[in-house]
């Protein structure tokens, strides 16, 4: 990608969680971009908007598609967790996919190579839902499918829509064969990924020993926030 100005990249991140690694490594100041609240900061000499897109391929579509109304980016870059599937993958790996995969539609997303991470591998973005039947985990591993989540394919759509170039840096938080994520513990989200408490301490008063898979999923995922924040931040400003 060859850039004469300044360039200025967009990243997003569906959870507040996810977001926050971000705006720390950018030096982040709260800013707006039409009617959205974002953090404006920089990553070497490029500039960087950070924005929230919450939880699942419906909010995540419609936040890009105001952020892409209201400015123009160089390239958006999508950060934040994975579920991981699969041999290729482990928990605190970084998911570069080649392809991104609309599971419900079919549709297949190329995204712009960035950084110095090699593609490898397809993401496939669900219908905000959870997969955890063994069976379609082992077809989608056949198709190359590496990790799960539910807003890429959204993003990937508006931005190619536009002819804007996109990438994607996420790292696996969880794997299935793990046992730690169900879909109780799926509920417990708000829609910009937040945790909602009520919800939190009926799920714990009904499964007290869930307690302690509960605290090494948030652990496992903060650190994969982490690494997904630092990754992203490091290809933008390699522009």
């Amino acid at each position: 990608m060859s850039i004469a100005e300044a360039p200025h990249a967009l990243v997003l991140a569906p959870m507040r969680a996810e977001l926050r690694p971000v705006v720390r490594a950018i030096g982040g100041r709260p800013d707006r971009t039409g009617d959205v609240w974002v953090h404006v900061g920089r990553a070497g000499r490029t500039r960087v908007t950070a924005a929230l897109i919450g939880v699942g391929p419906g909010p995540a579509g419609r936040a890009t598609k105001r952020l892409l109304d209201a400015a123009s980016y160089d390239v958006v870059v999508v950060s934040g967790i994975a579920g991981g599937i699969g041999p290729r993958v482990a928990v605190g790996d970084l998911v570069t996919p080649a392809e991104v995969e609309d599971l419900v539609s079919g549709r297949r997303f190329t995204p712009e190579p960035l950084g110095n991470h090699a593609p490898d591998g397809v993401l496939s973005t669900t219908a905000a839902e959870l997969i955890l039947d063994d069976a379609r985990l082992r077809e989608m591993t056949s198709r190359g499918v590496v990790a799960l989540d539910i807003e890429t394919a959204a993003v990937a759509e508006e931005c190619e829509g536009r002819q804007v170039p996109w990438a994607v840096f996420r790292v696996v938080s969880d794997r299935p064969e793990e046992g730690l994520l169900d879909h109780a513990v799926f509920e417990l989200l708000e829609a910009d990924g937040s945790v909602n408490l009520v919800r939190t301490l009926r799920y714990v008063a009904a499964r007290p020993g869930r307690v302690r898979g509960l605290a090494h999923l948030a652990r496992d995922a903060a650190v994969a926030a982490r690494r997904a924040a630092r990754a992203a931040v490091e290809a933008c400003a390699s522009l």
